[in-house]
């Protein structure tokens, strides 16, 4: 009798799934008209950038900005899509990421069966932690429900998934803002989800994300070609340290409210202006991911100085691994002049602080926001990111030193 239950039960299971996985087929099939593009023609692209600055746009083609979203294809994707491509939800039913036709796609099987297949249109994640991909349907943007999970290499269920396979989640403008320069909503009243424009959109954290549009800087100074102060053009360097927060604060400020439509805020606006400013939260309960400003502006590096976030980070860059880069960004302040150097100065060699500063005062933990569902395991396993909350972490400082004195 038990046998017999069980196989209802998970016969049910299969055709709830099936139901799921078929639903978005019954969808409307009604195409908006093409969008005419009048909002798109005040940016330029950052090819454009290339005539006057062309070291910085070499540079800014490595940096995890660029690549926040980009086509997926051959070249962009990361993950094995020949042999350790497959992730199981149960016995019966799997996803595999597949290269078929000409293009690569995420197919849901039930007995070995395939129900659903959806393709990867735009990739987003530099890989550096991971990949998640969305696609297109209709004017429509869904998230699929495998991500490439670095840490591990393999794919897994995408994060905030639980072990069902859902082809269903509906991409928001507001998580579009994050992750590329520009998207036109053409949301009709009465849809059910945010509706985008599929010919005007730009990918990657581009050049005009933070400098803003710039038809109009260009064609000043075609005109004007001995002006050497940059015309219709933001330049954070150049900006108070409310507008270069606010800057940075738009996608590394955590969870934020929008009380316009995205995309608005533009470089060197104020950023309240467009979002509804929260009470804040005690450091206790910021996570690694998504809220650089938040545990950084919590630092008393932060409140007692006029720092900014480029005041460290170079953002055309791609400044992974460059621990000792930072250590002489912290030296700026933390010198024997000053009288503030760190207290293991005096008894371990230069070269270990110079690698081991963020390390020690900026540790990488475990995020409780991006957690992904690996093959057979019922917890979910978190992405590693650095804090951005600078301060004196007592028992990593003593973790590092001991492994240092041990050899490892």
């Amino acid at each position: 009798m038990i046998a017999f239950r069980k196989y209802y039960v998970v016969t049910g299971l299969i055709v709830i799934t099936i139901f799921s996985l078929l639903s978005l087929e019954n969808c409307s099939q009604n195409e908006k008209a093409p969008a005419d593009g009048s909002e798109q023609r005040r940016f330029a692209g950052s090819e454009a950038c290339i005539r006057c600055h062309r070291d910085i746009y070499e540079q800014h083609l490595r940096s995890f900005h660029h690549v926040t979203s980009a086509p997926a294809n051959g070249q962009t994707l990361k993950g094995d899509f020949d042999s350790a491509n497959k992730f199981y939800y149960n016995d019966h039913l799997f996803i595999a990421a597949e290269k078929k036709q000409g293009g690569f796609y995420q197919t849901a099987y039930v007995n070995d069966v395939p129900k659903l297949s959806r393709p990867f249109n735009i990739v987003v994640g530099s890989g550096k932690r991971g990949q998640t991909s969305i696609y297109w349907f209709q004017n429509y943007l869904f998230e699929l429900p495998l991500t490439y999970f670095t840490e591990t290499n393999e794919w897994t269920a995408s994060p905030g998934y639980s072990r069902k396979a859902d082809f269903n989640r509906s991409i928001t403008s507001r998580c579009l803002e994050c992750h590329s320069t520009y998207f036109q909503e053409i949301t009709d009243k009465d849809a059910k989800a945010d509706e985008f424009s599929k010919t005007n959109f730009i990918l990657g954290v581009e050049c005009e994300k933070c400098h803003g549009p710039a038809v109009e800087h260009i064609a000043f100074h075609d005109q004007h070609p001995g002006e050497k102060i940059g015309h219709a053009i933001f330049n954070p360097a150049k900006a108070s340290r409310e507008q270069s927060l606010d800057l940075c604060r738009l996608c590394h400020g955590g969870r934020l409210s929008k009380t316009k439509p995205s995309f608005s805020f533009q470089p060197g606006d104020r950023l309240f202006d467009f979002f509804r400013q929260d009470t804040g939260k005690p450091i206790s309960e910021m996570d690694v991911h998504g809220n650089q400003y938040g545990m950084l502006a919590a630092s008393k590096c932060f409140k007692n100085s006029g720092m900014t976030c480029i005041s460290c980070h170079d953002g055309h860059k791609n400044e992974s691994m460059q621990t000792v880069q930072f250590y002489v960004k912290c030296e700026t302040c933390h010198n024997s002049a000053a009288h503030n150097t760190c207290k293991l100065a005096s008894t371990v060699r230069q070269d270990f602080l110079r690698i081991n500063c963020i390390n020690c005062h900026m540790p990488v933990e475990a995020s409780k926001a991006i957690m992904v569902l690996r093959k057979n395991e019922s917890i979910p396993t978190s992405a590693h990111m650095r804090s951005h909350y600078i301060s004196v972490y007592k028992d990593i400082s003593k973790r590092i030193l001991s492994e240092k004195n041990s050899g490892l």
